[in-house]
């Protein structure tokens, strides 16, 4: 028994040492993507960004012997979350190619709490008053970073609003998606999606694509090496450790973003964004541990149930 404990808990510290990786992979991503908006168009990024990604969870793919292309990948459920994370990628690229990075990461935090409410809507998922209380507190935090009807209200802060919520609908379109399709098969039809978002904008935008030198190409490859390892790490932390001990880890991201735009772009964060950002994760905090208390209850509960049945037979 003290084994198991002892075992348990190893699988959990390592689970969020790779949490923790992921998202400082993915800040140093956006970090990246930011930096290369300041000389190439916002949809050239994005294509160029996908088709790097792509390659790479197609490699991935198929040494592990995974088929590509299967009757699965264009069902009902990955045709939503391609459209998803095609909103998600879209408006979340472009938010922090216009809006300071750390405004843009801090938002990007309520992507749990959205899921959190989906999945009381859409799987049946029961969420007591104490966490829709908490949802409500994070969505608020939100409203206080974007501060809508103030002088310091910027119509741009919507798009990052907007990609926050196509991330929660790809999220939950991922629990809906075939089991049979593995984690190097969502990422490549992912970053696939990643291309078709940045052929919709440079449709919209309509600029020439320009030929990136040799700096330039370097902090792209840099952002598609730094997406790849993100989410690598984020599936070996949900493979590794409890859901519920990992989870919380994810808010190190905003850490992270926070300090390159500070350090990297000069940015300085304001007191409403500072206030938000602590309603967010003290309220994604609450969310995940009222759900790991409530599995822990149900768990005991059907035990006590088995019991019951054991000493009546």
């Amino acid at each position: 028994m003290i084994t198991s404990i002892a075992t348990d808990r190893r699988s959990n510290l390592i689970g969020c040492i790779w949490m923790v990786a992921s998202m400082g992979a993915f800040a140093v991503e956006d970090t990246l993507v930011k930096a290369a908006s300041q000389t190439l168009p916002v949809g050239q990024i994005l294509i160029f960004f996908g088709l790097g990604g792509a390659f790479a969870f197609a490699c991935l793919a198929l040494a592990s012997r995974q088929p590509l292309f299967c009757r699965e990948a264009i069902s009902r459920p990955m045709r939503i979350r391609a459209v998803f994370e095609v909103v998600g990628r879209l408006f979340y690229v472009a938010s922090i190619s216009m809006i300071p990075l750390s405004a843009a990461t801090v938002i990007l935090q309520a992507t749990p709490l959205v899921v959190v409410a989906g999945a009381a809507r859409f799987f049946g998922e029961k969420v007591g008053w104490r966490r829709w209380a908490a949802i409500l507190v994070g969505l608020t935090g939100v409203v206080v970073i974007v501060q809508p009807g103030s002088e310091g209200f910027s119509v741009l802060s919507l798009l990052a609003v907007i990609g926050m919520i196509g991330f929660a609908g790809r999220d939950l379109a991922s629990r809906a998606a075939p089991a049979s399709l593995g984690t190097a098969i969502l990422g490549f039809y992912g970053y696939l999606c990643v291309v078709l978002a940045g052929v919709l904008f440079s449709a919209w935008q309509w600029e020439p694509f320009l030929r990136p030198d040799a700096r330039v190409s370097a902090i792209l490859l840099g952002a598609m090496l730094s997406g790849v390892a993100a989410y690598w790490c984020l599936m070996k932390a949900m493979r590794t450790g409890e859901v519920a001990a990992v989870t919380p880890f994810r808010y190190s991201r905003m850490l992270f973003g926070v300090f390159l735009g500070v350090v990297v772009f000069g940015e300085q964060p304001g007191i409403s964004m500072l206030f938000g950002s602590a309603l967010i994760i003290l309220s994604g905090l609450f969310v995940a541990w009222r759900g790991r208390t409530a599995k822990q209850d149900l768990q005991q509960l059907l035990t006590a149930v088995e019991v019951a049945g054991g000493k009546r037979t």
